[in-house]
């Protein structure tokens, strides 16, 4: 973990709020793993005083990328940030996942939960590990990350809450078959992930998820980010934001 200046190559509007926006930080590249996140201060002024975390969605040489969605004002002034400018960051923080060997991955992505699991789909691709990707949002507009799971070449099935691209209705119908020899890799809303946990109980297959959670100071020290666990509570910001299928409790 360290504190870096990173500055910005790349930074595109999406469409449907969201952004993808390049790096130039070849710290956090040379030891981030897919799932980490980076803790970002999004403005020089004392407001908004907390800095913001987001998963690091690609990695490339000396460079990392960021695909967020502007939600409140913290990603409204990281939005109005230009190329030639310079991000203070904290990072990389956290747990990442982990490709288990013998197993087919299946990255299940919805909504902004895909940025996490385009890096790993990316470590899939570099390392020859076989890789599927199932992803949704509420409408087509929305789908984000597209593009990146067709360079990689990893195959991919959508689905949209109304109909407007591939299957109509939650992306997690799209795992209903059976995941013999798969293993299940998920970010994304907690009624997602919910459904995600419950298939995985039924066909007896394990997997990892990703937390989406508030985090005032990254690190631990606030525990302002705890969620259930077996066992009691655990930290997203430490302990996580990747944990084993089976570790946390999803309240629901």
């Amino acid at each position: 973990m360290e504190l870096v200046g990173a500055s910005v190559l790349t930074h595109e509007a999406l469409g449907a709020g969201y952004h993808r926006l390049v790096l130039a930080a070849p710290e956090v590249a040379l030891q981030c793993r897919p799932g980490q996140f980076v803790h970002v201060r999004v403005s020089e002024d004392r407001y908004p005083l907390l800095r913001r975390p987001f998963s690091v969605a690609r990695r490339g040489d000396g460079t990392i990328t960021l695909l967020y969605r502007v939600v409140g004002k913290g990603t409204a002034l990281l939005a109005g940030l230009r190329p030639g400018g310079c991000l203070d960051l904290l990072g990389p923080l956290g747990s990442g996942f982990e490709l288990l060997p013998g197993r087919r991955a299946v990255l299940v992505a919805g909504g902004a939960g895909i940025a996490p699991l385009l890096f790993l789909a990316q470590l899939a691709w570099e390392t020859g590990h076989p890789v599927r990707a199932v992803v949704g949002a509420a409408q087509a507009a929305e789908l984000v990350g597209t593009a990146d799971l067709g360079e990689l070449g990893v195959p991919a099935a959508y689905a949209t809450d109304d109909g407007s691209l591939g299957h109509h209705g939650p992306v997690t119908d799209l795992l209903e078959g059976s995941l013999a020899g798969e293993a299940l890799y998920a970010c994304g809303p907690p009624a997602m992930l919910r459904k995600v946990q419950t298939l995985a109980r039924e066909q007896a297959v394990p997997g990892q998820l990703s937390l989406e959670a508030s985090m005032a100071c990254g690190v631990g020290a606030c525990r302002g980010c705890a969620c259930r666990a077996h066992g009691g509570y655990r930290m997203v910001c430490t302990d996580g934001p990747v944990f084993d299928l089976e570790e946390v409790v999803l309240d629901g």
